[in-house]
């Protein structure tokens, strides 16, 4: 990690923007985003217990994915489509692998879940990193593919190999390293993990003003 650039990086943001993600137009941003609202309507819509109904969950994974911002609106369709299509086996593997990913065995959920994505060609990073960010806005991450390829170059990730296919090794390490990166930063560059790699997207953009 390249923690000289990360500084500078941190130095630009918070010139640019006092108080971080508190500043106004950050502030602004956010409720584009409705961070908060989606981690609330994910945390109650996934609680262990609303397990028990396949078909109310698998509806519960539609909105969710249809409703955030951070999913293309090319990828939103269908993937709703892709779910309602589902054979009852993969439809009740896609709620056992999404039930272990935030509540039990992670690597185990997560191949879970790709498997079943890879059977209609949707194993894409957004949608089986969407839900988990949500969850667990702290401690996972969103993959958006553009911003991950950008912050391992930029910052120098140099045990990441970012593929275009999904993998835990990958997701894991990411994800442990910018819990890493937060740290060394102000903490209102990280109100949570979306917003962290919203500042990491953003710095990288300023690179090239």
């Amino acid at each position: 990690m390249n923690l000289e650039k990360l500084k500078r990086a941190e130095r630009i943001f918070m010139h640019r923007y006092p108080g971080g993600f508190g500043h106004p137009e950050m502030m602004a941003l956010g409720k584009k985003h409705k961070m908060d609202k989606m981690t609330t309507a994910v945390q109650e819509r996934f609680a262990k217990k609303q397990f028990r109904d396949t078909a109310d969950t698998l509806q519960s994974l539609i909105k969710i994915v249809t409703s955030s911002s951070m999913v293309s609106i090319f990828e939103k369709p269908k993937f709703r489509d892709f779910v309602n299509g589902l054979e009852p086996k993969y439809q009740n593997a896609l709620v056992s692998g999404l039930k272990e990913q935030l509540h039990g065995d992670e690597q185990k959920g997560f191949e879970k879940v790709l498997g079943v994505l890879q059977t209609g060609k949707m194993a894409k990073w957004s949608l089986i990193s969407i839900v988990p960010v949500y969850f667990h806005p702290q401690h996972d991450v969103f993959v958006k593919p553009t911003t991950a390829k950008g912050v391992i170059s930029y910052f120098a990730l140099e045990s990441l190999h970012y593929k275009p296919q999904p993998s835990w090794a990958f997701y894991a390490e990411f994800r442990d390293l910018i819990n890493q990166m937060k740290t060394r930063v102000d903490a209102t560059l990280s109100p949570n993990n979306a917003a962290f790699t919203g500042f990491l997207m953003m710095s990288l953009a300023a690179t090239l003003e």
